[in-house]
């Protein structure tokens, strides 16, 4: 289990702080958290994102992020430079402001992308705006 404060949506170690959580912490973050590995496949969920899409964790571990979980992404804004900072060997932080079409009525959310070279997982972060 990890120690300390748990990560702000926009903390700048946001990254590195989302790998060292274990998945009891990361269920308790405000914000929906999406982990994937260069295939990829879902194999981060939390609690947060799972209550907001209405979308059981069991279901999405293993699934292609874009392909299958996420299909209104998967496009040059988002899933594009997933791509993109993967073949280039750069890191990936841009935050953006989104909504979200699929299974569920229009939805504002401000996403957070996050990719490094180093780190294990790439991130999607989902905040849900009113």
């Amino acid at each position: 289990m990890t120690t300390g404060s748990p990560p702000a949506f926009d903390s700048d170690d946001v990254l590195a702080a989302l790998e060292a959580l274990d998945d009891e912490a990361l269920d308790r973050l405000d914000y929906g958290v999406i982990g994937f590995d260069a295939d990829y496949a879902v194999s981060r969920y939390n609690a947060t994102e799972s209550r907001l899409a209405a979308m059981q964790r069991d279901t999405v571990l293993g699934q292609h992020v874009f392909a299958s979980l996420a299909q209104c992404m998967n496009n040059y804004l988002v899933a594009q430079r997933f791509e993109d900072a993967a073949a280039s060997g750069a890191a990936l932080d841009a935050t953006l402001d989104y909504v979200l079409t699929l299974r569920m009525k229009p939805t504002k959310v401000r996403l957070r992308l996050l990719a490094a070279p180093q780190a294990a997982q790439r991130y999607l972060l989902l905040r849900r705006r009113t």
